[in-house]
């Protein structure tokens, strides 16, 4: 259940995802018979009822209720799923009066959404997690005790999957170092192998980053592979928990030989046709907001009103991206490029509300249409930014394999890149798409966007 499908979700957010999906169709049928005596007694309630449910769990995951690489606790869970029933009872309000006898559906509305709530609330704590626990148990061990070893301790607690349980650290007799506590060492009791049947494991992480001479017990890590134990590598265990391709556990070779990095013409089909569906769409809803916003500058600080600036593409190609100028006239009056910063002086205060609600990218949606974009992709950086990082960040060029994005998986999981240190942790998040991007993950891309647009969340 820990493991991921070919879709990049786990099965136990599988699980997850159709109990609440069975859990809501619940839910609406008993607020009918409490109105009605009766449950779904027309097309227009059972409509009304899978339009309710798709919704609720489809903005649960763009507000990241369905994430495991970080722990959600109850107040923060709550919360969000205030929020997404919020949003969710309006439109589906507006879908029933669409529907045949979708009315007794919205005169139940108000009952239909306390129970979903609270349904939702002591599905996910009192059953889904209790019961995976006990039924789906998933016990790891951490075969090293060195910093990496503390690196994927630190990374299971604070992830939230449920039935996971780290055993403990197993010490190699060729690494004597230990910078985990003593008591999570496990005592070994014949070989590794037999240790870890004896201790129920399920799962060995190789947490070593030197694993030449003779390092490894390679003989003892078959038996376990053969016994049905998996074993995974610490670049495997980031990709699969955390979404990122971590730099510091990778080598060529992995990139070589590994899975992924599909650039296929069905796949560069199925993207640019999503690409043109999804930016046209956006471009006609958000018309009106972007004819405001060019006003508003124009009466703020006249022309320019849109911002051109040369940026690297696809294979290393420049473009010119499009903007609405959210800085002053004279921002870069030295010629330099200049990484945004908090608080930055050079922005307008009317560039800082664009920036914070994102207005100020929506005329990149023409770049993507002129296809020098993709909606979804790596964020596309200034020449100058990229020939530094190129020479200072290992496999920084690999981003460049695909086009570069409004949105991206970096940009919906880790905050804004202005320093060297901050470009290497967002590049994990861009191999990781580099190498696993598929239609699904691009439309979960674009849900967590949302998300990110309405909390204002990483701008500058």
């Amino acid at each position: 259940m820990y493991n991921a499908t070919p879709w990049n979700v786990s099965g136990a957010t599988i699980v997850q995802l159709a109990a609440e999906l069975v859990g809501v169709v619940v839910a609406v049928v008993l607020a009918l018979r409490i109105n009605y005596l009766e449950g779904l007694t027309s097309v227009g309630n059972l409509g009304s009822a899978a339009v309710f449910a798709i919704l609720t769990v489809t903005l649960s995951g763009a507000f990241g209720l369905y994430r495991r690489d970080r722990k959600l606790g109850l107040r923060a869970y709550v919360g969000r799923l205030f929020v997404v029933l919020l949003l969710t009872t309006p439109v589906s309000y507006l879908a029933a009066a669409m529907l045949p006898g979708g009315v007794e559906f919205q005169h139940a509305l108000d009952e239909v959404v306390v129970f979903v709530f609270a349904g939702l609330v002591a599905l996910r704590h009192l059953i889904i997690f209790p019961v995976t626990r006990v039924l789906l148990p998933h016990r790891v061990l951490v075969l090293g005790t060195g910093p990496e070893a503390r690196m994927v301790e630190a990374a299971l607690a604070a992830s939230e999957v449920p039935g996971l349980r780290l055993v403990g650290f197993y010490m190699l007799e060729k690494v004597q170092e230990s910078v985990v506590s003593p008591t999570s060492i496990v005592t070994a009791q014949g070989s590794l192998d037999q240790t870890a049947k004896r201790l129920g494991i399920h799962e060995i992480i190789v947490a070593v980053r030197e694993q030449r001479g003779g390092v490894l017990p390679i003989r003892a890590l078959l038996e376990c592979r053969l016994s049905g134990i998996q074993v995974t590598d610490l670049a495997r265990f980031f990709e699969r928990v955390h979404g990122q391709v971590l730099l510091d556990a990778v080598k060529a070779s992995w990139l070589i030989y590994g899975n992924g990095f599909r650039q296929g013409w069905l796949r560069t089909t199925v993207k640019r046709c999503f690409d043109l569906v999804v930016s046209a769409l956006i471009l006609l809803a958000t018309l009106p907001v972007m004819l405001i916003a060019a006003l508003l500058i124009a009466l703020e600080s006249g022309a320019p009103i849109i911002y051109r600036q040369e940026r690297v593409g696809l294979h290393g190609r420049t473009f010119q991206l499009f903007k609405f100028r959210s800085m002053s006239k004279d921002a870069e009056r030295d010629g330099k490029a200049a990484w945004a910063v908090a608080d930055d002086p050079r922005i307008t205060a009317l560039g800082r509300w664009l920036r914070r609600t994102r207005i100020d990218e929506l005329p990149q949606l023409l770049n993507v249409l002129r296809g020098e974009m993709s909606f979804v992709g790596p964020r596309p950086e200034r020449p100058q930014f990229v020939e530094m990082l190129t020479e200072q960040v290992p496999f920084y060029a690999v981003r460049l394999s695909v086009k570069p994005g409004i949105t991206g998986w970096a940009q919906v999981r880790y905050s804004y890149g202005a320093s060297v240190e901050q470009s290497m942790r967002k590049l994990e998040y861009d191999l990781y798409y580099v190498k696993n991007h598929t239609l699904f993950l691009d439309v979960l891309i674009l849900l967590e966007t949302f998300r990110v647009v309405l909390t204002g969340e990483g701008a500058r």
